[in-house]
């Protein structure tokens, strides 16, 4: 049986200490898409070669940057194939700016199981601290498993967020590259459904799809941008839920509505009629 609830739910993940430097910072953030602006002094800060300014979003990527090896779904009770996942959503609170250069260690578990019928939702969460013993951040994010339900537990919360009965307050459209998905998978996240046209196919797709998370960070920087000068610094926590699937070469358009220190953002396919990409998005600010 793929998932045994009663060793999931709230097993321990494995810790793990790993770095990065201001190199992997800016390949991160290239994979967004960063340099667009070419001479933009705001927009180089992303690039800077000693310390460049670091997006929350990063935090998404830090602890697997340098790996090589097609992601495994594979947790104490859980053993699910590839194909047959994807994301669900996605949340980083940063507790700091995230430093150029670093060292980290990151602890986790499996807080949250949801038997949907047809498919199982597993939710983790990891805790990040620095090497001086302070927390860094705090992610926490689910995977939807087709098929993989039906053992038997809660079917779980269903919510939706409502955005704004008004016109937003910014409406920004960001293309993406042809080749965006094999550059920003150079960033540690193998899975061949972003490269191999076989593999996603068989997944049900008629061609690669960008990362989930590429889509989550163009978005976080795109909000970044155009509401808080490009100052990542600002961002205090980024969440979304997946809500479509985006083509490399695609538009992403983003519509924005600002109360206070918080964003609520909308996120689709300009290509395909508004269809959704991204769906309750906040982004909080200092």
């Amino acid at each position: 049986m793929p998932i045994d609830p009663k060793v999931a739910l709230g097993a321990e993940l494995p810790s793990r200490e790993f770095t990065w430097t201001p190199s992997d910072v800016q390949l991160y953030q290239l994979g967004l898409g960063a340099g667009t602006r070419w001479t933009d002094p705001a927009e180089l800060r992303y690039l800077d070669d000693r310390v460049p300014q670091v997006l929350p979003t990063f935090a998404t990527v830090a602890p697997t940057l340098h790996e090589t090896e097609p992601p495994r779904v594979r947790f104490p009770g859980i053993d699910i194939d590839l194909a047959k996942v994807v994301h669900g959503h996605q949340e980083v609170e940063v507790h700091r700016p995230i430093p150029a250069t670093g060292t980290a260690t990151s602890t986790g578990r499996i807080t949250e199981l949801w038997d949907k019928g047809s498919a199982a939702v597993v939710v983790q969460e990891q805790t990040v601290t620095g090497a001086d013993g302070q927390p860094l951040w705090t992610a926490r994010s689910s995977i939807f498993a087709r098929g993989e339900g039906g053992f038997g537990g809660e079917r779980g919360p269903s919510t939706k967020s409502e955005l704004p009965d008004r016109a937003p307050d910014f409406d920004v459209t960001t293309p993406t590259l042809p080749q965006q998905a094999l550059l920003y998978r150079m960033c540690g996240d193998r899975n061949p459904l972003h490269s191999d046209p076989e593999f996603a196919r068989a997944a049900g797709f008629p061609a690669p799809i960008l990362h989930g998370l590429c889509t989550y960070g163009i978005v976080c920087k795109t909000a970044t941008d155009t509401v808080l000068g490009s100052a990542a610094e600002r961002v205090t926590g980024f969440r979304a839920r997946f809500a479509g699937v985006l083509y490399p070469g695609e538009t992403i358009r983003t519509r924005i509505w600002q109360q206070g220190n918080e964003l609520t953002i909308a996120a689709t396919v300009v290509d395909r009629e508004d269809a959704p990409v991204l769906g309750d998005v906040t982004l909080r600010f200092a």
